[in-house]
C-alpha cells in the first residue's frame, strides 16, 4: 500500500517560514520523481516545485527565491522550506509521487491527503 503522509503545516505570519515533509512508502522512493502542489480555496491545484529522482528541481515563478524543494532517499522523505512568506502562499499543500511531474496534477500519481498552511497576522 502506497502513503504519503504530509507534515509541517500550521498558521504562520507574513514573513514567516514552514518547513513541509511528505513522508513515502509503499514505493521505491528513490526512482519517482516528486512534487508539492497546493490548493487555496476557489483554485485550481496548481504546481509549486517538483525534484526527480537525479535531484534536479523546478519551481513556479510565484515560489523561486522563497521556496526549496529538497529530498532524503534514505529517509524516503521529501520537503518544502517555505521562506518569506504571504497570504498569496495560504493554501492546502500536498506532495505527490510519479515517473514524472506535471504542471497539471496527474489523477494517477500518488498523493498525500494535504496539509494546510495559512499565512496571517
Amino acid at each position: 500500500q502506497v502513503q504519503l503522509v504530509e507534515s509541517g503545516g500550521g498558521l504562520v505570519q507574513p514573513g514567516g517560514s514552514l518547513t513541509l515533509s511528505c513522508v513515502v512508502s509503499g514505493i521505491i522512493f528513490k526512482i519517482y520523481s516528486m512534487g508539492w502542489y497546493r490548493q487555496a480555496p476557489g483554485k485550481q491545484r496548481e504546481l509549486v516545485a517538483d525534484i526527480n529522482s537525479g535531484g534536479m528541481t523546478n519551481y513556479a515563478d510565484s515560489v523561486k527565491g522563497r521556496f526549496t524543494i529538497s529530498r532524503d532517499n534514505d529517509k524516503n522523505t521529501v520537503y518544502l522550506q517555505l521562506n518569506s512568506l504571504n497570504s498569496e502562499d495560504t493554501a492546502v499543500y500536498y506532495c505527490a509521487a510519479d515517473w514524472i511531474i506535471l504542471p497539471t496534477p496527474h489523477k494517477d500519481a500518488y498523493w498525500g491527503q494535504g496539509t494546510q498552511v495559512t499565512v496571517s497576522s
